[in-house]
């Protein structure tokens, strides 16, 4: 954690070195706890949005640097203040971020950057982990239980009579002999229902909801909201691909940089740009190739593990 405070700070002070930069970025590479760690500080000091994954950190925070640079000491007595706040909320702060951080980190299931994992449960229940995703699963002889840390899981149930459910931090899902997913972002569940129904419950306000088999929906832990149709292709994922039926290609890119270590960033004035076809995620390289063949684009590599979509 130390560590990714003194990275802040030193990127606070000199958003324009880019020698700086490429040190960061290895270091960012090295364990997937420097980029846990990173996303944390990114959240605590509130400078900037949750980090989706470490694609996604050096283009919003450099970003961000550029505009609003600010001295070495400054942002030291910022972290300062916050290590303070956390200090004298000590105890909020261990039962929230740091153990919910710890436990991701020691879920009984994880998936690193770009890999995707099926696994068929002691119940019959068989799940898909996406990329950077990390849960617990447990079974006993009252229900089946699901805790999902980060990332996404694609569930079918198993045929069992004790309840399934599953838990995020915003609250709880109840299928009822079912096939969807769960996508926990942004302090955000996002959920898809593919077959039968599910049942939410928001952790603060109680508010419940269901969710139809072509529906979906997204909820924190006060509200929900309206269903809506869950996205053609959605799932594919679970089998390796990025299906695009007309994606918006800032979507696209979202999307395939979660299954790429390094930063994938896409210039503003591509926006308007779609995409079609189904792309293999295991070579995220070989997808971007696929794109500049039909695409009026090209890709910029500033350096290792920096990528940006530019116009040609």
């Amino acid at each position: 954690m130390q560590e990714a405070a003194d990275w802040f700070a030193r990127l606070s002070s000199e958003p324009h070195n880019l020698a700086q930069q490429h040190a960061w970025q290895q270091w960012l590479d090295r364990s997937d706890s420097h980029r846990q760690a990173w996303r944390y500080v990114e959240r605590v000091s509130q400078r900037f949005a949750p980090l989706q994954d470490d694609r996604e950190t050096a283009s919003r925070t450099l970003q961000a640097l550029h505009h609003t640079p600010t001295s070495r000491r400054q942002v030291l007595r910022t972290l300062s203040v916050i290590s303070g706040g956390l200090l004298l909320g000590g105890l909020a702060w261990r039962h929230a971020a740091l153990t919910e951080q710890l436990l991701a980190w020691q879920a009984g299931y994880r998936t690193s950057t770009g890999e995707i994992l099926e696994r068929t449960l002691a119940d019959g229940s068989r799940i898909w982990l996406n990329s950077a995703t990390a849960l617990d699963v447990a079974l006993s002889t009252s229900q089946r239980s699901l805790r999902l840390y980060e990332g996404e899981v694609l569930i079918a149930t198993g045929s069992d009579p004790r309840p399934f459910i599953v838990h995020t931090a915003q609250g709880s899902l109840s299928p009822l002999g079912t096939r969807f997913s769960v996508r926990e972002r942004a302090a955000r569940t996002q959920l898809n229902v593919y077959e039968g129904a599910v049942q939410v419950r928001c952790a603060a306000s109680h508010h419940t909801r269901v969710a139809k088999a072509g529906e979906g929906l997204s909820f924190d832990s006060h509200g929900t909201t309206p269903p809506e149709p869950v996205q053609p292709g959605r799932e594919s994922w679970s089998k390796g691909i990025l299906l695009a039926q007309d994606m918006p290609l800032p979507q696209f890119i979202e999307e395939l940089a979660d299954y790429r270590r390094g930063h994938l960033g896409l210039d503003p004035g591509l926006a308007h740009l779609r995409v079609m076809g189904t792309f293999p995620l295991h070579d995220t390289d070989q997808v971007l190739a696929m794109l500049e063949g039909v695409l009026p684009i090209r890709m910029e590599q500033t350096f290792p593990g920096w990528t940006t979509v530019k116009p040609r």
